[in-house]
């Protein structure tokens, strides 16, 4: 009777231990559309050229194309402060308070996508808009 019930209680953890496998399994597969991936790849349009990838992942989502069509306008304008710097070395300065503009631009972004919001960046914003991004 006791080698019986010693016998129940070691297939039962048998059993349990296979389902938390499974389930471990199961949980280990990335969902791209879990809401959490939506808030990295968001996030990601506000990183330089990784805005690329987030725009390429999330075409399909609302909430990923506005904060890529943000990203796409900061980006650009990082670019045209790279390209005018490499020319322009005089005013440095003030292409150095551009770069700090797109730096605060990006983490307000950020910020935003933390937050779940849709809210326009200054000045970025309206230009996202008139493209079409």
């Amino acid at each position: 009777m006791e080698q019986q019930n010693n016998q129940e209680l070691v297939n039962k953890m048998e059993n349990n231990s296979s389902d938390e496998k499974s389930e471990n399994r199961q949980q280990s597969t990335p969902n791209m559309t879990s809401p959490s991936n939506h808030t990295i790849l968001a996030a990601l349009s506000y990183i330089g050229p990784l805005v690329i990838v987030s725009y390429l992942m999330g075409k399909d989502n609302d909430f990923i194309k506005f904060h890529a069509g943000q990203g796409f306008v900061v980006f650009g304008i990082e670019v045209l402060v790279w390209i005018l710097g490499s020319w322009m070395y005089p005013f440095w300065m003030i292409l150095n308070i551009l770069n700090l503009a797109t730096l605060i631009l990006s983490i307000i972004g950020i910020v935003n996508v933390v937050q779940g919001s849709k809210k326009e960046l200054p000045v970025v914003g309206s230009l996202a808009k008139s493209f079409g991004l």
